[in-house]
């Protein structure tokens, strides 16, 4: 059994090296957070974004959180949650770390009016969804067993929707 300590240090290690990378690093090389021109002439887009970033961001926090307090363990594959979490977000979406990541980039694209970022938010959320598909779906299915196929009837992977544990 991991220490919790031991869990939330995993955790924020693993927080700066992949969203941090994924999410402000390589956007940043991208745009070199320049403002352009507001996408689709719409200056409510930059709101949006603002705002998509407003939610992604503690969303992201709080997903890190539970996997080491509650999960006793990290995002990463190598030291991967000794229990199931399913408090939180994860009552209503069951990847609410990618979802945040892909919401904090959309939410860059929008603000800077960045075509390039609109571009790589795409393509990180269809490596998140090949990564779930092939590799993460099935390592937890043979982890956590029934627990976990009965999580995935009642969550839906991308999409939020309600979900309350009998």
């Amino acid at each position: 059994m991991r220490t919790r300590i031991g869990a939330v240090l995993g955790s924020l290690l693993f927080l700066v090296l992949a969203p941090g990378v994924v999410a402000l690093y390589l956007p940043w090389r991208l745009s070199g957070w320049r403002t352009q021109p507001p996408l689709f002439g719409l200056e409510a887009t930059r709101w949006l974004g603002v705002l998509l970033i407003a939610l992604g961001t503690p969303a992201l926090l709080d997903a890190f959180a539970r996997f080491a307090l509650q999960g006793r363990g990290t995002p990463a594959p190598v030291l991967p949650p000794e229990r199931l979490v399913v408090h939180g977000l994860y009552r209503f979406v069951r990847n609410p770390m990618y979802v945040a990541v892909v919401s904090i980039i959309l939410g860059q694209a929008l603000l800077l009016g960045s075509v390039e970022l609109l571009a790589y938010a795409a393509v990180i959320w269809l490596g998140f969804h090949v990564f779930v598909l092939a590799y993460e779906e099935p390592a937890l299915r043979r982890q956590f067993g029934q627990a976990y196929r009965d999580y995935c009837a009642a969550v839906p992977r991308w999409i939020p929707r309600a979900w309350r544990p009998s």
